[in-house]
């Protein structure tokens, strides 16, 4: 008999344990649309709108000329120029630039791009987040492709820079050069179409 009771104890106490996990999970579920709901009523909701997150740091009562510049190292006949030579940003707001390389030869090569500043004391205030110089870059034959670099210029560059010039020389790596052997391209192509 007793054994029997404790076997109805064990059962009411796990129909128990059921029951308060359901209302748990419940309670969780329901949780996010309930907050949700709270804030909406309260006003907490409408304070932050994602389409209206604008970026702080960016200082619009100033404007600094970005100026781009590039040129080459080689002898093949490559060239880098900026896409675009010249435009203005506020310190703090995030800058795509890009640089378009055009390799009309029968060379392939890899290259390394090297930036300079003028003036040079900007340098440390051009925040680099990507950037092709990071990296040796393969050059294919006949090849045009553009390149990118994202930077920001930090808000504390001195007032009396009003313009800053990103410069970048692309150096051949010296041994990597080869040349495209042109009856096999010309064969290629004609496979191709």
């Amino acid at each position: 008999m007793k054994a029997a009771n404790l076997d109805n104890q064990n059962k009411t106490l796990l129909r128990k344990l059921v029951v308060v996990a359901l209302v748990m999970f419940a309670f969780g579920y329901a949780m996010v649309p309930l907050y949700k709901k709270i804030c909406e009523v309260t006003g907490v909701y409408d304070l932050i709108k994602p389409d209206e997150i604008v970026n702080t740091q960016i200082d619009k009562s100033r404007t600094v000329v970005m100026e781009f510049d590039a040129n080459t190292r080689s002898q093949v006949g490559w060239e880098l120029v900026p896409v675009e030579v010249r435009m203005n940003v506020h310190p703090g707001e995030l800058v795509h630039a890009t640089f378009r390389l055009t390799n009309p030869t029968d060379t392939i090569f890899d290259a390394q791009a090297i930036p300079s500043y003028g003036p040079q004391h900007a340098a440390q205030y051009v925040k680099k987040l990507e950037c092709f110089c990071f990296t040796q870059q393969k050059i294919n034959a006949h090849e045009t492709r553009d390149f990118s670099v994202v930077f920001v210029i930090d808000p504390s560059l001195p007032i009396d820079v009003g313009t800053v010039t990103l410069s970048y020389t692309m150096f051949e790596i010296e041994g990597t050069r080869s040349t495209v052997d042109s009856t096999v391209e010309v064969g290629f192509r004609a496979f191709k179409s």
